[in-house]
């Protein structure tokens, strides 16, 4: 599943290439895509066309695009004033082999081409123009589009990461935690409810109502970072390892992120679980019997250890990251 980088990753190439421009023609190729939207195919092409996309959110792994009324004397256009504030918005859930693909109308479809969202005109910087449709593209069929709502934030900031701020947020992502890399995060916040719970660490850096964003690969490099081991009672954890955690998981992703931001071609717009270009730079995650790099630098000859997690894997060191008396496993 693409985790957090990966969808940041989405959304910065989205905010170049679609933010600011008015959807003006839908095709819907595969309506399983869409069988999030209750109301049906007729009813989000209804929604969509005409519709201006005044921004790009993230917050965690969810995505979505705040649509405005078209202004319908164009003047607005380049600078994305168009219209009221937002109502609706665009989710676009990836799922395990989602792709969202900025491409030229006279490149061929894709095999697995599930919507085709043909956009307003517009030009880069340069003076050349920017390609015509966004492609929703899964293989899968676990992803999806659909319209949702949009209601104000709890805490009047900012719904996520974002280009212009817009303290709103989808109702279906309203549970949704911020993540470690939003400025509106609150630390206290998080160390409150986290000491109130009576569980492993790792199962509650994976509660996506707690803090979001973080799955199982970067949960596993971050707690490799923090030195702590996935079954660490939180309700005992010291608010400097808490501190040291969150520190990591930031680190981790923003490393993360750095890579996968110059892996992609600029036109090309992807994420999917298995595209593996962080693999190169992880710790602990997937490497099994393999040295503990760490330990390495000091001389020992310490394996990664996998043991079975939540009917998946968690990478420790056993001497990096020793085993609790009192763990929750």
């Amino acid at each position: 599943m693409p985790e957090l980088p990966e969808v940041e990753v989405v959304r910065r190439g989205l905010a170049q290439w679609v933010r600011s421009r008015t959807i003006t023609g839908v095709e819907i190729v595969d309506e399983r895509s869409i069988r999030r939207h209750a109301l049906g195919a007729e009813d989000l092409r209804g929604n969509l066309v005409g519709a201006h996309v005044a921004d790009v959110v993230r917050r965690g792994k969810f995505l979505w695009m705040p649509l405005q009324e078209a202004d319908p004397t164009g003047v607005n256009e380049s600078n994305g004033a168009a219209g009221d504030e937002p109502k609706l918005a665009l989710m676009a859930h990836l799922g395990m082999s989602g792709q969202l693909l900025v491409e030229d109308s006279a490149q061929p479809d894709e095999k697995h081409l599930k919507v085709r969202l043909t956009l307003s005109p517009a030009t880069n910087t340069d003076g050349s123009p920017m390609p015509a449709e966004l492609r929703f593209v899964d293989q899968r069929i676990f992803g999806g589009m659909f319209l949702a709502d949009l209601a104000p934030t709890r805490d009047g900031y900012a719904g996520g990461i974002s280009e212009t701020g817009l303290p709103l947020i989808p109702v279906e992502a309203a549970h949704i935690a911020r993540d470690p890399l939003d400025p509106a995060f609150s630390f206290d916040a998080f160390y409150q409810r986290l000491r109130a719970r009576k569980t492993g660490i790792k199962r509650a850096i994976l509660d996506q109502a707690l803090v979001s964003g973080i799955g199982n690969i970067y949960a596993d490099e971050a707690l490799w970072a923090a030195k702590l081991h996935y079954a660490r009672p939180t309700d005992t954890l010291r608010r400097k390892d808490a501190e040291r955690l969150l520190d990591a998981c930031r680190e981790v992703m923003t490393q993360a992120l750095a890579a996968g931001g110059t892996s992609f071609d600029s036109l090309y717009v992807n994420v999917n679980g298995a595209s593996g270009y962080f693999e190169r730079h992880l710790n602990a995650y997937g490497r099994e019997n393999e040295p503990c790099y760490r330990c390495s630098d000091l001389g020992l000859s310490t394996k990664i250890r996998r043991d079975t997690f939540m009917n998946r894997s968690s990478y420790t060191c056993p001497v990096c990251q020793p085993r609790p008396r009192n763990g929750r496993w």
